[in-house]
């Protein structure tokens, strides 16, 4: 089938905020074509636009693929109203002029057959110049007084006995069967979700779990594997009653979350990655190896994680980040026994696959400090853009929490927490 691709782009005035507080609302009938337009939702709660055009009787239906407020870009695709088009992504970002104002760039790929093609690149030529012009006339938006927090849900510490024991800080049960979980990374442990935990009950029942051998659960009578942790999360799943889950993941607990996605994507509503996913699982065996070599050299010498916990700080706190999240981060890793450490790095630096993104059918999150060493923007982006391309109805957002490191949720819970509710917000229930 015949493939050809349109660029639109123009500079407006207008600052790139501006613009993009127009762009983003995806269902907004901003474009001066619209003559009618309305939100709807599929069954994954993936937002799709469907409206009309002035002078036509057409209902065309897009669906938003890509998301990022933090890079201000926008991904979409065509479902239904452009007749013979087999296949049309579109994509729009706006960029910061140094002359002032922005730069919009509108472009889209269109499979079609030959009949058609030139017809309907032509038509979106006209369609995004249009908009473009449209968006000349944006104002910066006008801010609003900000709606206080609700208070936190109330969290219970609940303890699954068996082999190994895990322990996990719930909320209450809102009924629907779905449980968001989070999965804390090497140098962490379900505390580090407290802010989470309580404004993510608000939308979903919530649940932090120590992993096996942290805080209070205990490691099992063997070294664990990535199967023992996908089968740890099955387990809480079970006792909580949840028929339906969405993960959440910090680092480790972001590469334990995908190895669970790959595993039992039909479980998933959504699955949320901070600071990380692909783990070790795309580094050659001489790379792991020095990974797991290098930081087990002072437990050899016979320090325990509470000796060194001051150097690791230094590298996961961003530059800006409070005492007090330095001494939160500094008491979580302090915490952390010696087997159980040596067993999750054994375990991280063993995988037993690369990830097959395209099994990723359900809403994705990615999220990443900004001034995060160890998972950087750059790298949790390009993770992000091989996700939406290898999926086959993508629906991927990704946002970097500012002024944050690798903790990012405990450096700046607010920024963090908002986002996943909003994610939350819009799944399917």
């Amino acid at each position: 089938m015949p493939r050809d691709s349109v660029q639109v782009h123009g500079h407006v005035s207008a600052d790139a905020s501006a613009v993009w507080s127009v762009l983003r609302d995806f269902c907004a009938p901003w474009h001066p074509w619209i003559a009618s337009m309305r939100e709807e939702r599929d069954l994954r709660g993936s937002l799709i636009r469907a409206f009309t055009v002035k002078g036509e009787a057409t209902l065309y239906r897009e669906q938003r693929t890509y998301l990022s407020d933090s890079d201000h870009v926008m991904a979409y695709t065509h479902l239904e109203g452009i007749a013979g088009a087999q296949s049309y992504d579109a994509r729009v970002t706006v960029t910061p002029s140094e002359s002032g104002g922005c730069t919009v760039l509108w472009t889209a790929q269109i499979e079609a057959p030959a009949a058609r093609l030139r017809d309907i690149c032509d038509g979106t030529r006209a369609v995004y110049q249009a908009g473009i012009d449209a968006l000349r006339g944006a104002s910066a938006p006008v801010g609003g007084t900000t709606a206080p927090r609700p208070a936190p849900v109330p969290v219970t510490t609940r303890l699954i006995d068996d082999l190994p024991r895990l322990a996990v800080s719930v909320t209450p049960e809102l009924g629907d069967g779905r449980l968001c979980l989070f999965l804390h990374g090497i140098g962490g442990g379900r505390t580090n979700w407290a802010a989470q935990l309580g404004a993510a009950g608000h939308h979903i029942r919530s649940a932090a779990m120590d992993l096996r051998g942290y805080g209070d659960s205990t490691l099992g009578p063997r070294q664990s594997s990535v199967d023992d942790y996908c089968a740890d999360i099955l387990r809480v799943a079970e006792v909580l009653g949840a028929r339906r889950l969405v993960l959440v993941g910090l680092s480790y607990g972001s590469w334990i979350a995908t190895s669970f996605a790959m595993r039992y994507p039909e479980m998933l509503d959504g699955l949320v990655l901070s600071g990380g996913c692909t783990g070790m699982s795309e580094a050659g065996p001489e790379e792991r190896e020095a990974f797991r070599v290098s930081r087990e050299v002072p437990l050899n010498a016979g320090q325990s994680p509470a000796d060194f916990a001051p150097a690791v700080v230094k590298v996961l706190a961003g530059p800006s980040a409070s005492e007090r999240v330095r001494q939160d981060l500094l008491a979580s890793m302090s915490a952390i026994p010696v087997p159980t450490y040596r067993d999750a790095l054994l375990c991280f630096t063993n995988p037993v696959e690369r990830f097959d993104f395209s099994r990723l059918d359900m809403p994705v999150l990615m999220m990443t400090g900004e001034h995060d060493r160890l998972a950087p923007p750059s790298e949790i982006r390009s993770v992000a853009g091989r996700i939406w391309d290898s999926a086959k109805r993508p629906d991927v957002r990704f946002e970097v929490i500012a002024d944050a490191g690798h903790v990012c949720n405990v450096e700046q819970p607010d920024s963090y927490s908002d986002r996943l509710c909003t994610f939350l917000a819009g799944l399917a229930k």
